[in-house]
């Protein structure tokens, strides 16, 4: 049985980690976004005393540099660079690739995953990379206790594995993952409770990051206080030693100023090109586009699309991290009148929404018409799909019977997100077609975390403007995320199509998933819980001279890959 919580768990953790370093970066302008200064004293990146460093302006500091506790995008970037898990992802895309696993095989029934492991390979202690590492790592998630068996603090693990080895909420499932066991020296079996067929990829997840036994022991990895909403790693191993195999080891880390790495010369394989990656953490976009021009930084993720044209005209790089989100518009179906699907209906056809794609969205924009993005297995090309058409929208609305056609309608304020760059632009162009079909419109605009989020995770939110960024390339992290249990945001639950994602998540043969998915998708646009409206591509800039870097879809980025010239 899936949680119905941990979405609203990752949601909301991802906008308090955005407030907090927002907050301290504040107190601190100045002092990071427009510093010329890097960690080998040298302006900008380049060589710097003869050694190349890359700078990469983020947009906030990491939380801990432990995958298994964290969820937000900045912590993730920093542990890909230093840890591996037993497969990855292809450059630039979803598909799963070896890493620290040359080879994988799964029994005839599903429940046993054997994998045949690198040779040669040791983590940044000196310790050998081995099958007992892997069983190590996993043992130890599996008997998280306490604090860490929040889902704010082990989101990644509940979400693939459900529980633990002894759930203390009962309302945790039994986990998927039974046991592993070092079937040789470099051979390691993982045995689950079901089959599943999102496990493998799932591993492709920094959480499954396999880290340095010794290390995680020595320096208290396990150590965790304050309590499950405010979780304090008190432990010094996510803050100065986290210990991986990956192409770059950890240097320093200065909060709200900069996280070094240097490069790992015992990489088992090809070294990384810089000598030393430097994160230096900065909020707010302006900023950051300030920081690239006056050549404190390199580079930078989510470039705002007001910001695309100038950064280009001035000879700026920009790189587009291929599609895979999906902005969308919540019904609240308890609600009188979206508890009718004639009005839901009425809505979605009275919604331009390539207007809004041209008018507010970067260049690769597209209008989504399902709750994936088009480059997953399982999108169906003959879902229902709700052309603008005012005319068609009244119509609906006559037949329906409906006389009252207020709406209260939520959008986040002071955020921005890759599926909704400017969340209060969008909801103007909505209201107004609204508005022109007869509909008489409340507006609700509130802070992302807690007001907004709270509300519409909730069902406090009868419509509002929210969207998903995949962790994954599987449907089931998309629909399955969605609707797989009932779900308080959507006041909506259709039992054929829980049973259909069910079927789904569980099937092993990939075509015959894709079918059921695509199944899904059909009902779900019947059924209009949303209104996907956008799909959009990430921007991220470089200065000219900073070459090789590759977007990925889920954000998996090889920074070993990366050469740097000195800025002119």
């Amino acid at each position: 049985m899936r949680s119905t919580t941990r979405r609203a768990v990752r949601a909301t953790r991802l906008g308090a980690v955005g407030v907090a370093a927002a907050l301290v970066l504040a107190a601190c302008a100045g002092d990071s976004g427009t510093s010329t200064d890097d960690a080998s004293g040298e302006a900008g990146g380049g060589e710097g005393g003869g050694e190349e460093v890359l700078v990469f302006g983020a947009s906030a500091d990491p939380v801990v540099i432990d995958g298994a506790y964290v969820s937000d995008g900045e912590s993730l970037r920093v542990v890909r660079s230093i840890f591996e898990g037993l497969v990855t992802t292809e450059p630039g895309g979803t598909e799963i690739v070896p890493q620290l696993a040359t080879e994988w095989e799964a029994s005839d029934d599903g429940l046993e995953w054997t994998f045949q492991l690198r040779e040669g390979v040791t983590f940044h202690d000196g310790e050998p990379f081995d099958a007992e590492a892997v069983c190590y790592n996993f043992d130890r998630w599996y008997n998280f206790s306490g604090i860490q068996q929040s889902g704010n603090v082990s989101y990644y693990w509940q979400t693939v594995m459900g529980g633990y080895a002894e759930n203390e909420d009962e309302s945790l499932p039994e986990s998927l993952y039974a046991s592993c066991e070092a079937t040789g020296d470099l051979e390691a079996t993982i045995t689950l409770t079901r089959p599943s067929s999102t496990f493998l990829s799932a591993l492709s997840l920094p959480a499954f990051s396999i880290a340095s036994p010794a290390a995680l022991e020595e320096y208290g990895a396990d150590e965790i206080g304050g309590s499950a909403e405010e979780p304090q790693f008190t432990g010094t191993y996510g803050t100065e030693h986290p210990t991986g195999t990956g192409p770059f080891q950890f240097e320093s880390w200065e909060r709200g100023s900069q996280l070094v790495l240097s490069r790992n010369d015992d990489y088992w394989g090809d070294p990384a090109i810089v000598q030393t990656l430097v994160f230096r953490p900065i909020a707010d976009g302006p900023a950051r586009r300030q920081a690239l021009e006056s050549g404190g930084i390199d580079g930078y993720d989510l470039v705002d699309p007001a910001d695309v044209q100038a950064l280009e005209d001035a000879g700026y790089q920009i790189l587009r991290r291929p599609a895979f989100n999906v902005g969308y518009i919540g019904f609240q179906q308890t609600t009188p009148p979206l508890d009718n699907p004639q009005i839901r209906q009425a809505i979605a056809h009275a919604i331009d929404r390539e207007n809004i794609i041209s008018t507010n969205y970067p260049e690769g924009s597209t209008v989504a018409t399902q709750f994936m993005p088009e480059s997953v297995f399982g999108y169906a090309e003959d879902v229902t799909t709700y052309d603008y058409d005012p005319e068609r929208a009244r119509q609906l609305i006559e037949e329906s019977g409906v006389t009252d056609l207020t709406i209260d309608f939520w959008y986040p304020t002071e955020v921005s997100r890759p599926y909704m760059p400017d969340p209060t632009a969008n909801f103007q162009l909505i209201a107004e077609d609204l508005e022109a079909v007869g509909f008489t419109v409340n507006p609700i605009g509130a802070p992302w975390n807690p007001d907004f989020l709270d509300a519409a995770l909730s069902g406090g939110a009868p419509m509002y403007l929210l969207g998903w960024t995949g962790d994954f390339g599987d449907p089931d992290n998309f629909v399955g995320t969605f609707f797989q249990a009932e779900s308080p945001e959507w006041g909506y639950d259709n039992p054929e199509l829980r049973d259909l994602l069910n079927q789904a998540e569980a099937e092993t043969d990939e075509d015959a998933r894709a079918e059921l998915y695509q199944e899904a998708n059909r009902i779900i646009m019947d059924d209009l819980p949303g209104l996907p409206y956008a799909s959009t591509e990430p921007a991220l800039a470089f200065r000219p001279g900073v070459e090789g870097f590759v977007p990925s879809p889920v954000q998996n980025e090889d920074f070993a890959v990366v050469s740097v010239e000195p800025a002119e």
